[in-house]
């Protein structure tokens, strides 16, 4: 990962947010002091950034440098609504630095300083502040925007004068020569781009075109925003997504027969909240939130932040075509575009639309029949590898949803089953194993494993 430490172990007491490499150590300025830098631009969504740690991750890294003077370079780039911390989190996060306990470790060490000789009264208060604040020598923000001016409004009451004179504002990155040695600095590429950009229109260049930086590694306990086969390496090889196999088994349990189940939505910091604690791999019990709808909203976030789709991005253009089918042949083109799926896919999705069957049959109940369910579902099952989908793929996506949810037996049964004939031969890899297959194994978790969809009554249906 581009600005992660190669020698970054995940035994690091803070690993969870270091390895974004947001803190950097980058050398010493023209004055020898040491630099700190933290670029905005490495800070994940805030539902996947535990602000709190990295608070504690900026003390951590600050208490072995700030006994003597030091820099911090800014690097404002990147901030924006989906990884800014709040105003609230900021203002404590000031407190927190000027807090009066701690810890005494260092202060036989400091009390040395001639500084503290000539003030042995100092109290434990300005010892802190001494410690953060006092040291601190300079502070270069750069790339600032009218948000920065903004907030520095705000935090102004709190910021004493003194610390006030040690803010510079630069523009460009070609600002920082005079006072550090650029060279050692650690410069995010984003950052370096975004300044170049800058330097061509101030200059009327046409800027470079951007680049897509490259991924970050994500946690061994990670659960959003993954592939199906990093979720069942990391998980013991279980085919069935944690998230997936919690949501569905709340659901199934508590909330088959709530109406508009998965049309309304949730409040996005709860929801943010729900992937943080998923993602560092801690409990999650949907009880405490009182509210049905959130494991409905995190089940289709869940598939939504999935990189492949789970029909894959293969499907799509086969997926398409199914107006093109005459009617009675529908179930059985759908059986066939199953058929090229990867065989993880295949058990999820069955998995899957074995639940979305069964909320379709309490639709006397929900309110949501199969069409309805595949108005929802359609876009979170499948999407085109560039752009987004057209209106008009909406109709094909949703029929194709909409059948594999009213036709749900008939669709994932053994062919042998359904008296069908196989077309062609299941490729290598493709198509799912037997039911029993997908039944995870039990994990030590706070949650009850659930087992496979059981098979709903058979039920009257209409002929395509």
């Amino acid at each position: 990962m581009a600005g992660q430490d190669p020698a970054l172990s995940t035994s690091h007491p803070f690993y969870d947010v270091a390895r974004h490499g947001i803190l950097q150590v980058a050398g010493d300025d023209r004055f020898g002091r040491r630099v700190v830098t933290f670029s905005c631009c490495r800070m994940p969504p805030s539902h996947e950034l535990d602000h709190q740690r990295l608070l504690e991750y900026l003390k951590y890294t600050l208490d072995q440098y700030v006994e003597n003077d030091y820099t911090i370079v800014y690097f404002h780039y990147g901030l924006n609504s989906r990884n800014k911390p709040s105003l609230g989190w900021l203002q404590s996060a000031y407190k927190e630095f000027d807090r009066k306990d701690g810890d005494l470790t260092v202060w036989p060490r400091l009390v040395s300083n001639s500084r503290l000789k000539r003030s042995s009264h100092l109290s434990l208060r300005k010892y802190w502040d001494y410690r953060y604040k006092k040291n601190l020598k300079a502070l270069y923000v750069v790339h600032p925007t009218s948000f920065i001016k903004v907030l520095w409004n705000i935090f102004k009451p709190l910021i004493s004068h003194k610390f006030g004179k040690k803010v510079t504002y630069f523009n460009y990155l070609s600002e920082l020569h005079e006072h550090l040695k650029y060279d050692q600095l650690i410069i995010p590429p984003e950052v370096l781009r975004y300044d170049e950009k800058l330097q061509s229109l101030h200059e009327g260049r046409m800027p470079p075109p951007t680049k897509t930086p490259p991924p970050r590694p994500p946690l061994p306990t990670q659960q959003f925003g993954v592939s199906l086969q990093y979720l069942k390496d990391k998980n013991q090889g279980e085919l069935i997504p944690p998230v997936l196999r919690f949501t569905v088994t709340y659901l199934r349990e508590k909330g088959l027969r709530t109406e508009g189940l998965f049309r309304r939505s949730a409040s996005v910091q709860t929801v943010r909240e729900i992937q943080r604690l998923y993602n560092q791999g801690k409990p999650v019990n949907f009880d405490d939130y009182g509210d049905i709808h959130i494991p409905a909203v995190i089940l289709k976030t869940f598939l939504r932040e999935l990189p492949q789709p789970l029909l894959t991005f293969q499907a799509y253009e086969q997926i398409l075509g199914i107006t093109c089918v005459e009617s009675s042949l529908r179930v059985t083109c759908c059986r066939q575009i199953l058929r090229s799926l990867p065989e993880h896919n295949y058990v999820v999705l069955r998995y899957l639309m074995g639940f979305l069957h069964a909320v379709s049959q309490e639709s006397i109940f929900n309110k949501m029949n199969s069409s309805n369910l595949a108005c929802v579902f359609g876009l979170n099952l499948i999407w085109p590898s560039q752009g987004s989908s057209s209106l008009s793929a909406l109709v094909p996506l949703n029929l194709f949803t909409e059948l594999l949810i009213e036709y749900y037996e008939k669709i994932f049964s053994a062919p042998e089953a359904s008296g069908e004939h196989s077309l062609a031969p299941p490729q290598q890899g493709s198509r799912a194993a037997p039911l029993q297959e997908a039944v995870p194994r039990t994990r030590a978790t706070g949650l009850t494993t659930p087992t496979i969809p059981p098979s709903p009554l058979t039920v009257a249906r209409r002929r395509l």
